[in-house]
C-alpha cells in the first residue's frame, strides 16, 4: 500500500498573509528590500575586503519566513537591484563589477543560502529553538562555500580562512542563536491568534 508524503509545513508568510500570486509578488519585493535595508548594517574590518554585514541575517530570515522559492526569488530579486546600480549592497554599494568583487561570491551564494534555510523552514525546522538554530547555520553553509571560492581569487590560501569565515563566525553563531528564540515565538504568537475564538 503506498504512503503519501507529507505536504511541507507553510512557513510564516502562508500562515500570516492571504494566497495568491499578488501577494507572493508583494511579498517578494518587500523581502528584497528587507535584504537591502540589512545590509547596510556593516563592520569594516582592517585585514579582509570582507564586512560584517546584517545582509546574510536578511537573506537567511527571507528564507525562513517566505519558504525555499520565495525567499531565493526575493533574493535573487536583491541582486538584480544591485546590479542595475541601485545602492542596496553592504555600506551602499552597487553595480553589476560588485558582483565580481572579493565579496562577489557570498553575494551569489545568497540565493542559495535562502533557499537552504526555506526548504527546512518548509520542513518545520523553524518551530523549535534547536532546529531554528540548526537552520540557520545550515544555511549559510552555500554562502561561505562560493564566497570563498569567490575571495580565493583576492587573497591568498594561507590568509583565506582568516580574511573570509573566522571572523564571521561569532556574529553567525549570535544570529542563529537568536533566531532559535525568534522563529518559535513567532509560530507560538501564530498559534494563540488561530486559537483565539472569533466574535461575531
Amino acid at each position: 500500500m503506498k504512503t503519501l508524503a507529507a505536504a511541507p509545513a507553510p512557513v510564516m508568510a502562508d500562515a500570516l498573509l492571504p494566497p495568491g500570486a499578488l501577494a507572493d509578488a508583494l511579498t517578494v519585493v518587500v523581502a528584497s528590500l528587507f535584504v537591502a535595508v540589512c545590509a547596510q548594517m556593516e563592520i569594516r574590518l582592517p585585514f579582509t575586503p570582507v564586512p560584517i554585514s546584517g545582509g546574510t541575517l536578511g537573506v537567511l530570515y527571507a528564507g525562513a519566513l517566505l519558504g525555499s522559492r520565495r525567499g531565493a526569488a526575493a533574493v535573487a530579486l536583491y541582486l538584480l537591484e544591485g546590479a542595475a546600480g541601485l545602492p542596496v549592497f553592504s555600506g551602499g554599494a552597487a553595480g553589476f563589477l560588485h558582483l565580481l568583487g572579493p565579496t562577489g561570491g557570498y553575494l551569489l551564494g545568497f540565493p542559495l543560502g535562502a533557499f537552504a534555510t526555506g526548504l527546512l523552514a518548509e520542513r518545520g525546522w523553524d518551530r523549535t529553538p534547536l532546529r531554528a538554530f540548526a537552520t540557520m547555520l545550515l544555511g549559510g553553509l552555500p554562502i561561505f562555500a562560493l564566497g570563498l571560492l569567490g575571495l580565493s581569487r583576492f587573497v591568498p590560501a594561507r590568509a583565506l580562512l582568516g580574511a573570509g569565515l573566522w571572523p564571521f563566525l561569532p556574529g553567525d553563531l549570535i544570529k542563529a542563536a537568536a533566531s532559535a528564540g525568534l522563529l518559535p515565538l513567532g509560530w507560538n504568537l501564530i498559534g494563540r491568534r488561530a486559537s483565539k475564538p472569533k466574535r461575531g
